[in-house]
């Protein structure tokens, strides 16, 4: 199994990635831009996800296509992301045109950062809508993990969490390529680390090289035990040319990579959800035999892209913040 030149989503073609963060408030946006748009589904498997755009990205729904991806912090706040991103792309033309009107379509996931140790007295409005834009104009083909983006403010049940990214190339040379904000409710070690739950998926040593821990400990502990919500949202994408059911479909089977890279995920105060898009780049083959292999493989893909957001994270400087990986374990 090989990645992508860069083993980012951005080896998708037609995928660009722009970050942008709040180092005072502890929060950031991450948006995904396509060169022109793409076809788009999600799927949701939290059981208190909060989102935008989200129903016109059903199988049945009239929507075709979209500009934008986000994954942002701050929790409901945090949906103003996408009024940026929107206002970014109108700025260009960028979008669906009705008459004299452009509207660019930008779905969005947000996570709950909001009680990890940064100033969230932000005034009357909250930063998410000028966040969005400064990211938009940083997009491009490479872009940092960890602490950075939509994943500046993210923790896990034991460790910092953070921004991840992973990329796959199919027995076909289809792309696969996941992005992921790693603010979980469990945990992407095993046992309180340094091992990962996605170690058996893990491409070379992009997330340690430490391989599979020999008898893993099966205790279930969680953030905030016994309640805090929690959400670790993500997006997934192939330059395969696919249509919207099928990017339905491909959503549904990457939402099973949280389960392989976390212990435990789609918890009833969870966020949870997988957004999947093609930029179309690259006809299927063989449709069937094809679409399976991309659908399994953005699975281990975002497994490998959790364990990579966590893997590179750095702490918060805050009093009592959640210490990283890199802190306790930086030497293994």
């Amino acid at each position: 199994m090989r990645t992508g030149p860069k083993n980012l989503i951005t080896d998708v073609a037609g995928v660009s990635i722009g970050n942008a963060h709040d180092e005072k408030i502890a929060t950031g946006v991450t948006v995904a831009l396509f060169d022109g748009e793409a076809t788009a589904s999600v799927s949701v498997t939290g059981g208190a996800p909060a989102g935008r755009d989200l129903e016109c990205l059903a199988p049945e729904a009239q929507v075709d296509a979209v500009h934008a991806i986000l994954l942002s912090g701050g929790s409901g706040y945090g949906l103003d992301a996408a009024s940026g991103a929107q206002a970014w792309l109108r700025e260009r033309g960028r979008g669906v045109v009705f008459g004299r009107a452009v509207i660019p379509i930008t779905p969005q996931a947000i996570c709950f950062d909001l009680i990890n140790g940064g100033d969230k007295d932000w005034g009357r409005y909250p930063p998410y809508r000028e966040l969005a834009y400064d990211a938009c104009d940083a997009a491009g083909a490479d872009f940092a993990l960890g602490t950075a983006g939509g994943g500046f403010g993210a923790t896990t049940a034991d460790l910092k969490g953070g921004l991840g990214s992973a990329s796959v190339v199919t027995s076909a040379g289809h792309t696969v390529g996941a992005l992921v904000v790693v603010n979980a409710i469990g945990s992407a070690v095993v046992g309180g680390g340094p091992h990962f739950w996605a170690a058996p998926w893990e491409i070379g040593d992009e997330f340690g090289g430490l391989g599979a821990e020999a008898h893993p400990s099966t205790a279930l502990a969680w953030k905030g035990r016994p309640i805090t919500p929690a959400t670790t949202i993500a997006m997934v994408a192939t330059d395969a040319r696919l249509t919207k059911p099928q990017a339905k479909r491909l959503a549904i089977a990457a939402s099973g990579g949280k389960s392989k890279g976390l212990r435990l995920a789609h918890a009833i105060f969870d966020g949870d959800m997988v957004f999947a898009a093609s930029t179309g780049r690259r006809p299927l083959g063989d449709p069937a035999a094809e679409l399976i292999e991309i659908c399994a493989l953005a699975s281990d893909c975002l497994a490998r892209a959790i364990a990579r957001g966590v893997h590179a994270a750095t702490a918060l400087p805050f009093p009592g913040a959640m210490p990283a990986w890199r802190d306790r374990f930086g030497a293994a």
